[in-house]
């Protein structure tokens, strides 16, 4: 019986996790390259972009999600002189995204009250911000497409202070529909 009782558990710790390969989309800095990106929704060059990557994942979708869109990310280079150890925006300015599922939807929370932007870094926090949504929604977006239901989500901006309060006009509520 014991035997018995130690294979089910073994057998339940097994099944009970799920590793999905899933598409993050990132807020991406270019510094080190010879490259700038345009916003669509502004024309602005930036030494910055949204980008998509795989990642094997597990926990709670979407909440395991957007947190991942805030890990760090070293781009593999063939060049020699490509010496940047990190390209996620979100870790080089210290901006943490939490994210929790509520009855009216996906509740999100950029803080910003660690901001620091690297000198190195040519963005502004207005600009971080900007690309810190789109990213948030190209991830909803691919996740959303399989599922029956749209999702509500809301976003919030933490952690400002007097200096950069404007920051919460960010601040958005939108819906993502599943593909048709």
């Amino acid at each position: 019986m014991k035997t018995l009782f130690l294979l089910f558990l073994l057998t339940a710790k097994t099944f009970a996790t799920t590793i999905s390969v899933v598409p993050i989309h990132e807020p991406i800095s270019l510094h080190g390259t010879d490259v700038d990106a345009i916003l669509s929704d502004s024309g602005e060059a930036l030494q910055a972009s949204v980008m998509p990557r795989p990642m094997a994942l597990t926990g709670g979708f979407p909440e395991t999600l957007i947190q991942a869109i805030r890990t760090p990310h070293p781009i593999p280079s063939n060049n020699p002189n490509y010496k940047v150890t990190e390209a996620n925006l979100l870790v080089l300015c210290n901006v943490s995204l939490i994210a929790e599922s509520t009855q009216q939807g996906l509740r999100i929370s950029i803080d910003i009250s660690e901001l620091k932007i690297p000198p190195e870094v040519d963005i502004t926090a207005r600009q971080l911000l900007k690309l810190t949504l789109i990213a948030i929604q190209r991830t909803l977006e691919q996740y959303i497409k399989p599922q029956t239901n749209p999702l509500e989500v809301f976003v919030f901006i933490d952690g400002t202070t007097e200096k950069n309060e404007t920051l919460k006009e960010l601040q958005i509520n939108f819906a993502v529909a599943p593909a048709q």
